[in-house]
């Protein structure tokens, strides 16, 4: 099973911090992990919604939604960090 991640406003939006979920094999990079999240309906809709910009991890290494994934990978979702 993969380790989901979700971080800052994400995770309170989604009310989870993490979660395990067995991917189907079609679902091979971070793109179809979206989609398939998106797939489950609110709050998922809106969090994944496409406009809102989401920075990914993969293993606690940065990278972007065409990145192969497997159901033994960490994959973080996390707003970019601002401050000031």
């Amino acid at each position: 099973m993969a380790d989901i991640l979700y971080f800052a406003q994400l995770a309170e939006c989604l009310g989870l911090k993490s979660e395990n979920l067995e991917l189907p094999t079609d679902c091979k990079t971070v793109a179809d992990l979206v989609v398939l999240l998106r797939s489950r309906g609110e709050p998922f809709a809106s969090a994944f919604d496409g406009e809102t910009r989401l920075l990914i991890a993969i293993n606690q290494e940065m990278t972007d939604p065409t990145t192969q994934i497997t159901n033994t990978d960490e994959v973080a979702f996390f707003p970019p960090v601002t401050g000031g």
